[in-house]
């Protein structure tokens, strides 16, 4: 039987923003946590080459993602987690959602070491460096998406490639909010204490291939600089509303399906935005009017440092050196934890919300930043039971100037680069 295909088309503006506001701020009583890792692979050794993603998809073999085998069933791992593969090569593993930090970093350390046994019997390994500092930015993928994102970044600068194909993540999922008012509660936190966590946790001072500067996150530096009007803060106010008007003017990455007759070039002219594809502006390079299936691969086009996907996801965080990604997931749950922490953590971080740059550049240098950073981390131990001794740990280390690499545990980690 053959499948159903959508043809709906959105006819008004504000059905496509009704439609955002449903789909990206899901309600209901926080909670679960979740989160997402990455690590930067090679050839056996850092500088090595990049795995090609055959051997990939051979080293995971039910596990592979579809994007590298068509056939793959993409089973998870044991502890519920997804493998994905990123276009430069870096893994990536997308855990189930829990109901506390403890069970899900206990869940993911159990996938990582599983993923990390599959890949090294194929002759790949893994490295937790939040930037590479060897190799230059090369893609292994060649996907039309990736093709489309690299074209329209290269438009901008050197950052997206970089970011693409360099950078690694520690990334965190929170529940959205019970109504309206507590998610806007929620994401305003979220923002708030965005900076002075980016500076806690920076850790990638080199980058292979970026432009001259000194910065404590050269890999939050390249998601700033790589196109602005999809990686800005959207308005903080009325997230619900406001992300949805803005989501609608950022600019069209791709498309997916491409023109007619050019099925395999996903890309689109610059500038237009979802909104303009939506008014005609596009009737003769794409040939129809957008629907929800479009919009919604529009909505995974866009990379603010909180984004809604019914759940908020936390952009913002480097790539931890060893285990320590345990400490930024236990930090955002313990922070996001109810309405009275998250209040308490948007007061103690408001004299740093908005100062982006300044936490990329300067990190722990800065003493707001810094002690931003140590409050929020102390705050968020008293928070937290199954962490308190880990993330009091890494507020002492913030009042110090410390980076996570420079934690005398790590010491011998290559800042911002691969291996250790």
């Amino acid at each position: 039987m053959a499948m159903a295909v959508d043809t709906r088309r959105f006819t008004t503006r504000a059905a496509a923003e009704a439609y955002v506001g449903g789909v990206c701020f899901k309600l209901g009583p926080p909670r679960l946590v979740g989160a997402e890792l990455e690590w930067l692979t090679s050839r056996s050794r850092p500088s090595n080459g990049r795995p090609d993603p055959g051997d990939v998809a051979r080293a995971l073999g039910p596990h592979a993602p579809t994007s590298l085998a068509a056939d793959s069933p993409a089973r998870r791992l044991s502890r519920g987690s997804a493998v994905t593969m990123e276009p430069g090569g870096q893994i990536e593993l997308s855990s189930a959602p829990f109901p506390s930090a403890a069970e899900l970093c206990a869940a993911l350390a159990r996938d990582a070491r599983s993923l990390q046994d599959l890949l090294e019997d194929e002759g790949i390994a893994m490295y937790d460096g939040a930037a590479d500092v060897w190799r230059d930015a090369e893609r292994v993928l060649a996907m039309p998406r990736y093709r489309a994102m690299q074209e329209r970044f290269d438009t901008v600068g050197p950052f997206g490639r970089l970011m693409m194909c360099n950078t690694a993540a520690t990334q965190v999922s929170v529940d959205a909010g019970a109504d309206a008012a507590e998610v806007e509660d929620r994401w305003t936190a979220l923002y708030a204490i965005g900076p002075a966590l980016v500076a806690a946790f920076a850790c990638s001072p080199r980058l292979r291939g970026v432009p001259a500067g000194t910065w404590a996150s050269q890999r939050m530096r390249a998601w700033l600089e790589l196109d602005p009007k999809r990686t800005a803060p959207p308005p903080l106010a009325d997230p619900i509303t406001g992300y949805a008007r803005w989501a609608l003017d950022a600019p069209l990455l791709c498309v997916v399906g491409g023109r007619p007759g050019c099925e395999n070039d996903w890309s689109v002219p610059l500038g237009a935005s979802f909104a303009d594809w939506m008014a005609g502006a596009l009737d003769e390079e794409v040939g129809r009017r957008p629907g929800p299936a479009d919009l919604d691969y529009h909505l995974t086009t866009l990379f603010p440092p909180v984004r809604a996907a019914g759940h908020l996801e936390v952009r913002y965080l480097d790539a931890q050196p060893g285990e320590l990604w345990r400490v930024p997931i236990a930090a955002v749950a313990a922070l996001l934890g109810d309405r009275e922490t998250a209040a308490a953590a948007s007061a103690l971080a408001a004299s740093t919300a908005g100062r982006w740059r300044d936490a990329a550049e300067f990190g722990l240098r800065d003493g707001e930043l810094r002690s931003a950073a140590a409050e929020l981390l102390f705050l968020a131990a008293s928070r937290s039971s199954a962490f308190e001794a880990d993330l009091a740990a890494a507020a002492r280390r913030c009042c110090h100037g410390r980076t996570p690499t420079q934690d005398p545990v790590h010491a011998g980690f290559d800042a911002g680069g691969l291996g250790r």
